[in-house]
């Protein structure tokens, strides 16, 4: 072979520098993959269904759809407790009367960042009553603490009633619950006061819904 056919049988410089751009963009390609695949979206905790709702005469529960995220309203004594991250779904209840509900789970970092967020939603629900109270000159509120309740990781049910002179009366049922890395809130609400409400039905409500989670 001629020092000629010896230079045609090599790469020139430009097709190097082709083969190198390649291989690099193949490199970061697979980096990219990689790290796409090593954080999967978080899957959807299990939710109640309209059967698992207290149930009272005259009261036809039905359900909405799974949704992502939170409710576009907070749900009332838990106002900006719902973390900004986090990954959140909700599910929405009702019924022909004047009774509704709704379920709100957030999949959390952590286990102890699930603990940290029950604590802060169980705060928040025991001082509800008086903080309405300082906020709304002539009405009146009541609340009580139903206790735990033992299933996965705990949970705790409170009553909230709330009226304003000259309108009607509500009342809450606050279910917070959790499992693990996940907290669920159960809120049923009806026109009425604390001893109107189905303390009893609730609680296998709210434990239903823990049970659910996973």
């Amino acid at each position: 072979m001629t020092a000629d056919g010896n230079m045609r049988n090599r790469p020139t410089r430009r097709a190097l520098t082709a083969i190198t751009t390649a291989a690099l963009a193949g490199a970061l390609a697979l980096s990219v993959s990689g790290s796409v695949q090593a954080a999967p979206k978080a899957t959807t905790p299990g939710f109640l269904a309209a059967k698992d709702m207290p149930r009272a005469a005259g009261n036809f529960w039905t359900a909405g759809g799974i949704t992502a995220g939170a409710p576009e309203s907070d749900p009332f004594c838990l106002e900006k407790v719902l973390p900004a991250k986090g990954t959140t779904w909700h599910r929405v209840f009702g019924t022909d009367l004047d009774t509704g509900g709704v379920q709100v789970s957030v999949r959390t970092a952590s286990d102890s960042a699930a603990g940290r967020l029950a604590a802060s939603a169980e705060a928040s629900v025991a001082a509800c009553a008086a903080d309405w109270l300082r906020a709304t000159p002539g009405g009146t509120a009541s609340w009580d603490d139903y206790g735990r309740l033992a299933v996965e990781d705990g949970a705790r049910v409170v009553g909230v009633a709330t009226s304003v002179p000259d309108s009607g009366a509500d009342v809450r049922l606050l279910g917070i619950g959790r499992d693990g890395d996940t907290v669920t809130i159960v809120v049923w609400s009806q026109l009425g006061n604390l001893g109107q409400a189905p303390v009893a039905a609730f609680k296998k409500t709210t434990t239903t819904a823990v049970n659910k989670l996973r």
